[in-house]
C-alpha cells in the first residue's frame, strides 16, 4: 500500500478521497426537503434582471454562438486584449482542457482544494503531485512546499473549502519561467474589492487565471466561465474546445455579468456576503465546547468546520433538514470536517440551532 504523504509534503496520489464528489450530490435527491448548504452558488440568483437578458437571447438560438462580443466584454472587465481570454463552459471546463492541451511533466496540486484540477489531469494521463497544507499552519500557502521542478502548480485563491485567501504576492512567488502556474478564482468575486486577485495581471511568467460565474450569478445549469492567460496558452486551449463551447444563452450572460451593473451588484453582493460570513463564524464559536472549530480566518463564501463525528453529524442534520459538504473527499482534510455554505442569517441561525441539538443528543 502507497503510504500518504505527510503534511506540507509533495508526493503522487494513491488510493484515497473520492475526487469527483461534489456539494450538489448531498441535495440531488432530496432538494425539495432540505436546505442548501453544501453547495456554494449564492441564493435568490440570477436576479431578475439577468434572467431577463438571456431569456432574450432564445429567439437567436438558431444562430450558431458567436462569443466574440463576450470575449472582448471579459477583456475590458479585466483590463487585458482579448486575446488573452478564452471563455468556457464553466471554470470546471477549462481543467480539462488545461490538462489536455498542456504538455507538462509534474504537475502538482495545492491540497485542500476543489478536488476537479486533479481528477483531470489525472484522466488526461499525468501522475500527479500533492501538496498538502495543515490545519496547523491555517491551511496558508508556504511557496517553498512546492517542488521546484514542478511544471504545472494548481492553487485555488480564494480556497475551496478552506475559504483561505492566500496574499497575491505569495501566489506569484510560485511564479518561474518554465512553470504554468494555474490560480482558481471562481469565488474571487464574492471577495470585497477582490483583493488578493492576480486576474489582469500580465507580469506573471505562465499565469492562468481561471472565472467562474456560476457562483455568485447562480448560472452554474447555464455554465459559463473563462480563462486569462498568455495568447500562446490561450490559442493552445482554444485548440483542444470542440466547436462552439459555449451557448448563445451563456455568451450574453457573460456579457451582462462582466457589465458595470454586473460587476458593481456583485461587489454588493460581497460585502453582505462577508457580513453574513461573520455572523455564522460567531455563532458557530458558541458550539466551541462541543469541539466545533471554524477554520479562520475565513474569506471565502463558504466556511470548513471541523464537528467531531461529522459523518453522523451530517445524516443527523438531514434528518433536521440541512445539507452540509462533507469535507473527507478532500485531500487533506480527515472524516471530522465539513464544509457549509454561507447564507441569509435566518437561516445561519437555524442552522446552527439544528446542529447544537444535534450535537447534545
Amino acid at each position: 500500500m502507497r503510504r500518504a504523504a505527510a503534511p506540507g509534503r509533495s508526493a503522487a496520489p494513491a488510493d484515497g478521497p473520492d475526487l469527483r464528489h461534489h456539494g450538489d450530490a448531498e441535495v440531488r435527491d432530496d432538494a425539495e426537503k432540505l436546505t442548501d448548504l453544501a453547495v456554494n452558488v449564492r441564493t435568490g440568483t440570477p436576479p431578475v434582471w439577468l434572467r431577463d437578458r438571456v431569456a432574450g437571447s432564445l429567439a437567436g438560438l438558431a444562430a450558431y454562438p458567436d462569443g466574440r462580443a463576450a470575449r472582448v466584454a471579459v477583456a475590458a472587465r479585466h483590463g487585458v486584449p482579448a486575446a488573452r481570454v478564452l471563455l468556457t463552459s464553466g471554470a470546471a471546463e477549462a481543467f480539462v482542457l488545461l490538462a489536455r492541451a498542456l504538455r507538462v511533466r509534474r504537475p502538482v496540486v495545492v491540497h485542500p482544494q476543489f478536488t476537479e484540477p486533479e481528477a483531470a489531469l489525472a484522466d488526461a494521463g499525468h501522475a500527479v503531485g500533492r501538496v498538502l497544507l495543515r490545519e496547523a499552519d491555517g491551511f496558508r500557502l508556504d511557496p517553498a512546499l512546492v517542488p521546484a521542478d514542478a511544471d504545472l502548480v494548481v492553487i485555488g485563491n480564494p480556497t475551496n473549502p478552506t475559504s483561505v485567501l492566500h496574499p497575491a504576492a505569495e501566489v506569484a512567488r510560485l511564479a518561474r519561467p518554465g512553470r504554468v502556474l494555474v490560480v482558481d478564482e471562481a469565488f474571487m468575486d464574492a471577495v470585497p474589492g477582490e483583493r488578493e486577485s492576480l486576474a489582469g495581471r500580465t507580469d506573471v511568467p505562465g499565469l492562468v487565471v481561471l472565472r467562474s460565474l456560476t457562483k455568485t450569478w447562480g448560472l452554474a445549469g447555464l455554465r459559463i466561465g473563462y480563462v486569462l492567460a498568455e495568447p500562446e496558452v490561450i490559442g493552445a486551449l482554444e485548440r483542444a474546445q470542440p466547436l462552439w463551447p459555449v451557448s448563445s444563452p451563456a455568451l450574453v450572460a457573460a456579457q451582462a455579468c462582466v457589465s458595470a451593473r454586473g460587476v458593481a451588484e456583485a461587489a454588493g453582493a460581497a460585502r453582505v456576503v462577508a457580513a453574513d460570513r461573520e455572523y455564522l463564524v460567531g455563532l458557530l464559536r458558541e458550539l466551541a465546547g462541543f469541539g466545533v472549530r471554524v477554520a479562520e480566518p475565513a474569506e471565502g463564501p463558504f466556511l470548513l468546520v471541523r464537528v467531531p463525528g461529522a459523518g453522523v453529524v451530517r445524516e443527523r442534520l438531514r434528518v433536521a433538514g440541512f445539507a452540509v459538504r462533507r469535507g473527507d473527499t478532500f485531500p487533506g482534510l480527515g472524516v471530522d470536517w465539513v464544509r457549509v455554505a454561507v447564507r441569509g442569517r435566518g437561516v445561519s441561525a437555524g442552522f446552527v440551532r439544528a446542529l447544537r441539538d444535534v450535537l447534545r443528543g
